[in-house]
């Protein structure tokens, strides 16, 4: 009898700023002999450089982060590790995301609240090459997404026409950062730190930082 071949698992990445989502979903994954995480960071800029590194089958990533989000950080991983494959987590179901995040090349998107169950089936299917998208958003968006069928379901998001720097910005203002603190946190001057607020405040139609805020939550940036 020729001896059976055993699959090796699938490799894991993590990429989530809070530490006990990272903590639950590498307990999770670590229990099935299916999967196995081999890397997690906090901080998508660092978790770039163990990605080249590490090659992961799946990377797990958080849209919502402070500096780099998950949306921006999509096209970087794209180029470091293109055969990975790139499942969204988030806490919001905001199909305006779904489709940004899946147009910017990621194969699955999941929401934190699911069971482990969905978390296996998704990490599986993008694997195998199937796009994965959690059943709260799903019905027909992959295909009209993936294949260009047909007009958006959706308006496009008001984010959509920020740069990834502005992004950023955004997200930090959001937070309740001051022009100072936005200029230390992503190494600019104060200059280029107002001009960014001006712009991005012109651009959004919201000119306090409540306002921002709301819009982060709403579109998905920001936890409620």
């Amino acid at each position: 009898m020729e001896p059976q071949q055993t699959m090796s698992p699938i490799k894991v990445y993590l990429i989530d700023d809070q530490t006990m989502i990272r903590a639950a979903f590498r307990s999770l994954l670590n229990q099935r002999p299916e999967t196995q995480v081999v890397g997690d960071n906090s901080d998508a800029r660092k978790a770039l450089q163990e990605l080249a590194v590490l090659k992961p089958d799946v990377i797990l990533l958080d849209i919502s982060m402070p500096g780099l989000s998950g949306l921006d950080a999509i096209g970087q991983i794209r180029t470091l590790v293109p055969k990975s494959k790139i499942v969204m987590l988030t806490q919001h179901e905001g199909q305006s995301f779904v489709e940004q995040a899946l147009r910017a090349g990621a194969e699955g998107y999941l929401c934190k609240d699911s069971d482990e169950a969905e978390l296996l089936l998704a990490v599986e299917a993008v694997h195998r090459g199937d796009p994965y998208v959690s059943p709260k958003v799903a019905g027909g968006l992959v295909n009209q997404v993936r294949g260009g069928i047909g007009a958006p379901l959706h308006p496009a998001s008001s984010l959509g026409n920020l740069t990834a720097r502005e992004r950023e910005v955004f997200q930090l203002l959001a937070l309740g950062k001051s022009n100072k603190e936005v200029a230390r946190d992503l190494k600019m001057s104060l200059g280029t730190a107002r001009k960014h607020r001006e712009n991005l405040q012109r651009k959004l139609d919201c000119h306090s930082a409540a306002k921002l805020a709301l819009l982060a939550v709403r579109e998905g940036l920001l936890s409620s």
